[in-house]
């Protein structure tokens, strides 16, 4: 048996050291060092199926298989888009979110549609099998077919997944399993960060997909070491509100496909419910037009998604304005209303400024500088913009309007939903227009005042 060894690791980036301090030298974090246990045992590696060090081979680049790797429909096209065309075998993803989000039950409809047409695994380590049981029958699921096994001893549930050989597996959740030679308790740092690498091990060796659940902390992360996001090939985040029954999946690591894909579901009755006209549910306005309201297109991995921007300017009764964002850069209203004083003349400076992103959007390109300009001068003014304008553009420091990727397929998808004006960077007008659509283009923030 290999000698156990001590080390302690970062919890925020995955680094190692020789010994605890209290700053990690990587990352520069205070307090983040964990003791954990390295070395398992190779004898009970072995007996799992994987192959020897001795069977690998070198080989030259030529000589590798180019064909591409077949993936599994999962059945859920959001959730393919996200995953990049669809489960690949021998991959591992790792789903978190929030408690109650619906991890548990997205992941029990795929695999039980899964279950009709292969053979699949689904392991809990939290519910029995009548509470699984009990949770498909009341979303009225296909489960006829569907094996499962409640276990946290990742050796075990690999034995029986070697018996069974699925095509694609799902753990429930990574914080409950454990490894009998590590010396710590279920969910800590060494269980999680060994378990973890022996299941992803024992993926790659036997080309069968493995979906891991994985727990949140307070400040929205996965509980256990970052090193976890690292082993693992995809990570996707759940996320939603509480008061509302919309989720939006998204991809914050592929090995497979783009990082910025955006799946949208709703929460139902009889579970997921997918959403495949995303705009549609963002675009809910009142039949009234009010100021500081405007609709602008953003595009989320391969396809534009409409959402309604909100601005709400009013007077500061202190002697620093507030700037509060919700599904925004909050450094970039600071920097963008300098801007708009700047080169468009309108001072901000003793307002209060709140911008919102309806429908818990979080925007990250800056096509949105525009539109957000556009309606804080509206709630300013206090003069609504009309409802079947729409707005796009980056807005550079020198008072330029930059073009933005994909402009013309935005507006595609703006006509599609009946809006008839658009303002747009000067480079992002199409030649020979779109019918129906009234198109301005503008090439500085001055000229895009001036038409508001």
């Amino acid at each position: 048996m290999a000698k156990i060894k001590n080390a302690y690791v970062c919890t925020e980036c995955g680094a190692e050291h020789s010994q605890w301090q209290g700053q990690c030298m990587a990352c520069k974090a205070w307090n983040t060092l964990k003791e954990i246990k390295l070395g398992t045992s190779k004898t009970k590696t072995q007996q799992a199926g994987y192959a020897g060090a001795g069977d690998n081979q070198v080989k030259h680049i030529h000589e590798v298989d180019l064909a591409e790797v077949p993936r599994l429909d999962s059945s859920m096209s959001e959730l393919d888009r996200v995953l990049g065309g669809g489960i690949v075998p021998g991959s591992v993803v790792l789903v978190g979110g929030d408690p109650g989000v619906g991890k548990s039950s997205i992941l029990l409809q795929v695999m039980c549609e899964l279950s009709t047409r292969m053979q699949v695994l689904y392991v809990t380590g939290e519910e029995s099998l009548q509470q699984v049981a009990m949770r498909a029958k009341r979303m009225q699921l296909p489960d006829e077919h569907l094996r499962l096994l409640t276990e946290t001893d990742v050796e075990a549930i690999t034995h029986a997944a070697l018996k069974e050989q699925p095509k694609v597996m799902v753990v429930d959740s990574i914080q409950t399993m454990q490894l009998a030679e590590v010396a710590s308790a279920a969910g800590g740092v060494s269980q999680v960060r060994e378990t973890a690498a022996f299941l992803t091990r024992f993926a790659k060796q036997h080309n069968i997909a493995v979906f891991l659940v994985g727990h949140v902390t307070k400040s929205g992360d996965v509980a256990g070491p970052r090193v976890l996001e690292h082993i693992v090939d995809t990570v996707l985040f759940l996320e939603g509100q509480s008061d509302s029954r919309f989720r939006t999946l998204r991809a914050i690591k592929n090995r497979f496909g783009a990082v910025n894909e955006l799946g949208v579901f709703a929460m139902t009755e009889k579970g997921m419910k997918q959403i495949k006209n995303p705009s549609a549910i963002f675009l809910s306005r009142g039949d009234e037009p009010a100021p500081g309201s405007v609709v602008m297109v953003i595009w989320e991995g391969s396809r534009p998604l409409l959402v309604e921007i909100q601005a709400l300017v009013d007077e500061s009764p202190y002697g620093s304005p507030r700037r509060v964002t919700v599904g925004l850069d909050q450094n970039r209203i600071a920097m963008l209303l300098a801007v708009m004083h700047r080169h468009g003349g309108v001072q901000a400076g003793d307002q209060d400024v709140y911008v919102n992103v309806v429908g818990g959007v979080k925007v990250g390109e800056t096509s949105a500088d525009l539109a957000l300009l556009s309606a804080i001068l509206s709630s300013m003014r206090n003069r609504p913009l009309p409802q079947d304008l729409i707005i796009f553009g980056e807005v550079g420091l020198a008072g330029e309007i930059r073009p933005v990727p994909s402009g013309q397929e935005r507006i595609i998808e703006a006509a599609k939903h009946g809006f008839k004006r658009a303002i747009v960077p000067l480079a992002n007008v199409p030649k020979g227009g779109i019918p129906g659509m009234q198109i301005s283009g503008v090439k500085t923030l001055q000229q895009a005042l001036d038409l508001l």
